[in-house]
């Protein structure tokens, strides 16, 4: 801060520089500016006295006649609207850092003034300490804004990184909590008190949270500086900020600065990106075209373009060659920069179909059968009418669990981050139906049915089997999530809403395979899944049924494979970057830092972390190191396998035909974990699943394909169909009816119901 300020200061004493940085503010405010949301207006309207001239001592301005801030009862006398005034002032002081990235450092009381003709606008005086940025750091500002608008933790580390501020610790509630401090609504000078003692107790409670993550004593938390580099060119920033909530205490009103400033930083950090990818080239990312296929899908993408799409990621696999690997838009709303072939999306339950996998997988291993008893292999499930709950029940959607801990989440939304108590509350729930009788959707309950299972049977975590299983074998690593490590962040895609579809669903009666409570407030409860799901908490949690986070060709990988029988397709393009499975999967936090004394007392670590601190925060436990150099030696040749039996005997448990016929629901749409895909009135020809907001993943082993698809802006899944359908015609795959305009769809597709005339 003092390097900061000792840069900036002595410039106040050169009046020919404040008269320049005088005529540049004036002409850069006097300039129309188009809002980032297309109409809103981000001209301002305040006075700058003209330059008459100017020495290196002298300045001469002109006159003009004001009222100044601090006298009262002369702005009580000529009307002055203080609240308009202040964000007027508000207005003028966001324009100049957001639109122009020039802006006066200094705005306390005494460099205003108050014009005494109506409307009384205010005069702004004194541009001798002024800050230019660089157009990096006031995106970046920009960025910081709106994700504390949004409560966007992931796009708020990312613009903490482009600017330049490293932190030692990972804590990103935290992060946030301090963050939106700078933009909080303003108090009034009678509030100030209450919202000192708030503040304290926040810090209080900040405090307290760093001692135990870091594991220090109180006198050496008073000395742990969380922040490793702070960008000098915020310094003055955060001034500016501070000064003008002064502003609003010393008159005595209440300003929203979230509403005031957020057009300008969405103007300078949408830029172009609001017109659309006709005029971005940069749209779709700049990869190897693999087929014809692909190159047609691109021009379609471009034909859609930025209205429905966000972000999106597409990859398809036929006979085993990937033809299809395409990333376009952007990682989020608030988020400019460019999907890519390796970011991470969060696929809410096209995570079932993982989880599923995960089981056959362990049937396949010898470690439990599709017809067992739960509660033989998991006693403390056998209470309170599910002793006769079998295997086969859990993935068919027919276990009568469908709404099991639905109150809870209804009552503590985030207990769903609790993996042993969400554990222990579905080992104690009742089912609503007997066990085969009719097939639900477990929109939630299947994650902890099936994840619970998988830990008893095994013996294991849920990590290490995913590892082991799915990760490692097919080459992924880094790509496939449930539940992410830190470190991944500056990959993660955000999710936002598309709110003109969604209304469409407070039409819609569901069928007798969806839980009316699904759709109970389906609008609202779609407008607060983003703001909940982009939360680092959820998105490190354990949730198999709606906490997947991975890349389009790791999910069409896993197809390709299973649509193969388990048989490992050829490693992914050589040419793709970065390589799949180049990633690190479970990265140490980049600046992390325990004290010599901390490290001397740790009697255990875990391999390649620089601290005990990674392994608490994150559960996520990994092979050893023996594993990993089989699976990832057996994933770069062909011949691996998932699966040790190589007949169509699996692929016949996933769609529940054949001897697995008698194991899922007469007529129903699922088979043995997976939403089974074909023509109405025909055998299924494919099984995959789906997830709220359109991500997809599916395959149909007849005709050799496989396809994925991840978006970010959650609508009803017409991108997805529109983007499926295309390249089934072109390929000549039979399209099903889940992706066809009319045809009807499954009970998790409920949420991606498009209009009929798209």
């Amino acid at each position: 801060m003092i390097d900061e300020w000792c840069k900036e200061a002595p410039k106040e004493l050169d009046f020919n520089h404040e008269a320049e940085n005088t005529r540049t503010v004036s002409k850069n405010l006097s300039r129309k500016t188009e809002g980032g949301s297309g109409g809103v207006s981000s001209d301002v309207d305040v006075l700058i006295p003209e330059i008459i001239q100017s020495t290196e001592k002298i300045l001469i301005l002109e006159y003009m006649d004001g009222i100044r801030l601090h006298d009262n009862d002369s702005l009580e006398e000529y009307g002055v609207d203080k609240k308009r005034l202040v964000e007027e002032i508000t207005r003028a002081y966001a324009h100049q850092i957001y639109i122009d990235g020039f802006f006066n450092g200094d705005p306390h009381p005494g460099n205003f003034l108050v014009s005494k003709e109506p409307p009384h606008k205010p005069i702004l005086l004194d541009f001798g300490l002024t800050k230019r940025i660089s157009q990096s750091m006031k995106q970046a500002l920009a960025k910081m804004f709106l994700s504390c608008a949004e409560g966007d933790q992931v796009a708020l580390l990312s613009a903490f990184a482009e600017m330049g501020l490293k932190l030692r610790v990972d804590m990103p509630q935290q992060s946030m909590e301090i963050a939106s401090i700078f933009f909080r609504q303003s108090t009034t000078a009678t509030e100030a008190k209450e919202n000192i003692k708030a503040l304290n107790e926040q810090r209080e409670r900040n405090a307290k949270a760093l001692q135990e993550k870091m594991k220090l004593n109180k006198k050496e938390v008073k000395h742990f500086n969380p922040v490793d580099a702070f960008p000098g060119d915020a310094i003055i920033f955060m001034r500016v900020l501070n000064l003008l909530r002064g502003l609003s205490a010393s008159l005595n009103v209440r300003i929203v600065y979230l509403d005031i400033m957020r057009p300008f930083a969405e103007s300078t950090l949408l830029g172009s990106l609001t017109r659309g990818p006709s005029t971005n080239s940069e749209w779709i990312y700049d990869s190897p075209v693999n087929s014809e296929v692909e190159s047609k899908l691109r021009s379609l993408l471009l034909e859609m373009g930025s209205d429905k799409i966000l972000g999106l990621q597409v990859c398809a696999y036929k006979d085993g060659k990937v033809i299809i690997d395409t990333a376009a838009g952007t990682l989020g709303k608030y988020d400019p920069r460019p999907v890519q072939p390796d970011s991470l999306f969060p696929v809410f339950s096209v995570t079932k179909g993982i989880t599923a996998g995960m089981v056959h997988w362990l049937v396949d291993q010898g470690k439990l059968k599709y017809e067992e008893t739960v509660a033989d292999i998991w006693p403390k499930f056998g209470t309170n009418k599910k002793e006769l709950i079998k295997v086969h029940h859990l993935l068919n959607h027919t276990s009568g669990l469908h709404n099991a801990l639905g109150d809870v989440v209804k009552t503590d939304p985030m207990s769903v981050c609790d993996w042993e108590e969400m554990l222990d509350q579905i080992a104690k729930s009742t089912p609503e139906t007997e066990p085969g009788s009719s097939q639900i959707y477990h929109y939630l309950s299947f994650g902890w049915l099936c994840g619970g299972l998988i830990e008893h049977a095994s013996g294991r975590k849920f990590q290490e089997i995913l590892e082991e299983a799915i990760v490692h074998p097919l080459h992924i690593e880094g790509e496939l999530y449930v539940g992410i490590p830190p470190g991944v962040e500056s990959r993660l895609a955000t999710l936002t809403v598309d709110m003109e579809e969604i209304q469409k669903l407070q039409g819609i009666k569901p069928g007798p395979d969806v839980p009316p409570e699904l759709l109970s407030g389906i609008a609202q409860m779609a407008a607060g899944v983003p703001a909940m799901f982009n939360t680092l908490n959820v998105r490190r949690a354990i949730i198999p049924a709606a906490n997947g986070h991975l890349s389009a060709r790791a999910l069409a990988r896993y197809y390709a494979a299973l649509a193969a029988g388990g048989a490992i397709p050829p490693p992914h393009s050589s040419n793709a970057k970065p390589l799949l499975g180049s990633h690190v999967h479970t990265p140490a936090f980049p600046t992390a830092a325990t004290s010599k004394k901390k490290k001397k007392g740790s009697a255990k670590k875990s391999s390649g972390s620089s601290s005990s601190m990674e392994k608490v925060e994150y559960a996520q436990l990994r092979t050893s190191d023996a594993d990993s150099e089989v699976s990832v030696a057996a994933s770069g040749s062909t011949g691996g396998r998932l699966f040790s039996n190589s007949d169509s005997g699996i692929m016949d448990a996933f769609m529940g035909v054949g001897e697995y016929s008698g194991m899922i629901h007469p007529n129903g749409k699922f088979g043995l974990g997976f939403r089974r895909y074909g023509r109405s009135g025909a055998p299924p020809t494919g099984f995959g699943h789906s997830g709220m907001g359109g991500s997809n993943g599916f395959c149909d082993p007849e005709h050799g394909f496989a396809i994925a698809v991840t978006v970010n802006k959650m609508a009803l899944g017409s991108v997805t169909r529109r983007v499926v359908r295309f390249v089934c015609e072109e390929l000549g795959v039979p399209v099903p009816d889940e992706f066809s305009v009319s045809g009807e769809k499954g009970p998790d597709m409920v949420l991606n119901l498009a209009p009929p005339a798209e």
